[in-house]
């Protein structure tokens, strides 16, 4: 036999610390998370049972067991699904390998995890919840098909190490003994294991069991009784999706949304439906409430369960929503696929292909209603989830419009945090505007405070706040909504002035053809601003270039960003662009002429958002002009 003891990863130290100290206020959904992992395991063995017979070669009833052990005080999950090798063993139980552990270890003691249950089940380290409960964990683990002196004992008190043996072990599967701390023997009660597989584990496909003893009188003699040993199953099992809508309660949606997403909260929205006709499928679809931590990372998890004629074939099916509804959470079953399909054969598969235009079109649809008739509601819903739904206007073009219509943006007519769709601005735009105007801005104050927007709040003309990273590119993807182009504050050549713009351009040609001789290696062209009414000059991209913060978030991503068009434009009627036309017809040459141009071009840099080319230099330029004109 080989024993090794080793130490445990410092993140795996980490989580148990906040896991064992933190959730003493859930303690009992340590039981959950065991009894998800043992279906998980069972879904493994059963799907690979499909095609493999030595998975399963005595036909055996797949089931989960409780064994309560009231004189030894443990209280064992069993399960006969797939089992774990030795390295399986080390890799899952003694590591953390994910990306987002950083964040997600900062997450946990940032938030009130007490009250946020589901971070450890969402994150995948359920497991680490039997801590709470127990003192020391034993898991013995022999793999389907392995010989059974290939099975291994895993055992830890939490205390930084676990050791690893080879042992024996009759029947494939894992056996997860749970030594329970003294305040935790509540866990060896029936009635307190009824409780909390009927909350939390009443859905699970396969029968949760136990075995249960009752006292009896004895059939021979009356006077006497006589215990009767039978077992039981503690879950119901029934297959909620495939139920008629009015035969489910409000509550048994939720408890089954808790099952399937290990979100603690109520969903936003519950959408289940029956397809029939050439493709028939089942679905049960949930919208949440919070938008999880680690949803922009690469290994989320994407799309719901999918059932053929109820084996459950995979966790997460990506072919049956688009990533930009990778929110949405549930479970879908088909009659029509293949039990042996996979994943590279849904990628091309028509009943597939139906069934994500289906599911596609019934959640939009379910959150163009939610829009109307619960403003409040989605307003909510969009604030956790819109930038995800905006993906859509790049990845979907046939659906463009149809999520258009669920954007949401701030405005400057709106007060701070209320937000108005594409369709509100259209319908209150004065009748010669032509154009949809729009600010993008890391942030509401620093968009609203922008010389870019100068002119429009001279005009009263109102302008959408897009404020989200992507929203430039979102916006130029669409292009266009309901017959209006879009236009951005801080691109192209716009002319909101009183109609002198020509006339000034011709007056102070001469001295922007110096200007942009000096520039030529910084600007493509200076010109007179129709956008400034109080600033003296700003840094404008091209009609259809990159915003600077759109240049900045591809840079910062380490992707190639093609150099854009760079435009000077300057307010005629700005006292220094008057003053420096003076001195432009004094003298063409003067010195004082390019330090000034050189320091317009740095303020319009800050003005942008960006930095001074040489900080120092542009503070020395800066104090010397303070000095002439004190």
């Amino acid at each position: 036999m080989t024993v090794s003891k080793r130490k445990f990863k410092a993140e795996v130290n980490k989580v148990l610390d906040l896991v064992i100290h933190s959730l003493y206020s859930h303690k009992e959904i340590f039981l959950r998370e065991l009894i998800s992992n043992a279906s998980d395991a069972i879904d493994k063995a059963r799907y690979l049972s499909l095609t493999d017979p030595a998975i399963n070669p005595d036909g055996a009833d797949w089931q989960i067991e409780l064994i309560p052990d009231t004189a030894a005080g443990t209280l064992t999950v069993r399960d006969n699904g797939i089992g774990l090798t030795r390295d399986e063993a080390a890799e899952a139980l003694g590591t953390i390998a994910h990306s987002g552990t950083k964040e997600f270890l900062k997450l946990l003691e940032s938030r009130e995890v007490k009250d946020n249950p589901e971070l450890i089940g969402q994150f995948g380290v359920g497991f680490y919840s039997a801590f709470m409960v127990a003192d020391q964990v034993t898991v013995l683990s022999r793999r389907a098909g392995a010989p059974a002196d290939q099975a291994i004992c895993w055992q830890s008190e939490a205390d930084g190490s676990y050791t690893l043996e080879d042992v024996v072990k009759d029947g494939r599967g894992t056996d997860i003994i749970l030594h329970l701390k003294e305040e935790a023997k509540q866990y060896l009660q029936e009635w307190e294991l009824r409780k909390v597989v009927k909350q939390y584990s009443d859905f699970i496909e396969y029968p949760v069991v136990m075995a249960v003893t009752r006292s009896k009188p004895d059939p021979e003699d009356k006077e006497q009784r006589i215990e009767e040993t039978e077992t039981v199953t503690l879950n119901s099992r029934k297959a909620i999706w495939l139920k008629d809508k009015n035969e489910i309660s409000a509550e048994e949606y939720h408890e089954f949304y808790r099952h399937i997403s290990h979100d603690y909260t109520e969903p936003a929205k519950t959408i289940h439906y029956r397809a029939e006709g050439t493709t028939e499928f089942s679905a049960l679809l949930y919208l949440p409430k919070q938008r999880p931590f680690n949803i922009y990372y690469q290994d989320y998890k994407i799309g719901p369960t999918l059932y053929v004629r109820r084996v459950q074939i995979m966790d997460h099916c990506e072919a049956m929503l688009p990533p930009y509804l990778r929110f949405v959470k549930g479970v879908v079953e088909s009659a029509d696929l293949p039990l042996n399909v996979s994943r590279e054969i849904l990628q091309d598969n028509k009943t597939v292909a139906v069934i994500n235009k289906n599911l596609t079109k019934k959640v939009l649809d379910t959150l163009a209603e939610m829009k109307k008739s619960e403003p409040e509601g989605y307003a909510d819903f969009y604030g956790q989830f819109g930038r995800v739904l905006k993906e859509g206007i790049h990845h979907d073009h046939a659906r463009r419009e149809t999520i258009a219509d669920l954007l949401l943006f701030e405005s400057t007519s709106t007060e701070p945090g209320k937000k108005i769709s594409l369709a509100d601005y259209v319908a209150r735009m004065p009748a010669e505007q032509q154009e949809i105007y729009y600010m993008t801005g890391p942030d509401r104050a620093t968009a609203e405070a922008s010389p870019y927007l100068e002119a429009f709040k001279e005009k009263g003309l109102e302008v959408l706040l897009a404020t989200d990273d992507i929203d430039d590119l979102i916006i130029s993807e669409l292009g266009r909504y309901q017959e209006k182009e879009f236009q951005s504050a801080l691109k192209g050549d716009l002319d909101l002035g009183d109609g002198t713009k020509e006339e000034k351009q011709k007056e102070y040609g001469d001295l922007l053809a110096l200007m942009q001789e000096q520039l030529k290696d910084q600007v493509s062209a200076v010109r007179v601003s129709g956008r400034l009414k109080e600033s003296a000059v700003c840094l404008v991209a091209g009609e259809h270039d990159l915003d600077p913060q759109m240049e900045k978030m591809f840079r910062a991503l380490g992707q190639e960003v093609p150099k854009g068009e760079r435009i000077l434009e300057v307010n005629p009627d700005h006292p220094l662009i008057v003053k420096m036309q003076a001195l432009f017809a004094a003298d063409a040459t003067s010195g004082r002429l390019k330090e000034y141009v050189e320091l317009l071009f740095d303020q319009a840099l800050l003005l942008e958002g960006d930095r001074p080319r040489d900080p120092v230099a542009f503070a020395r330029g800066l104090s010397k002009l303070m000095a002439e004109t004190a």
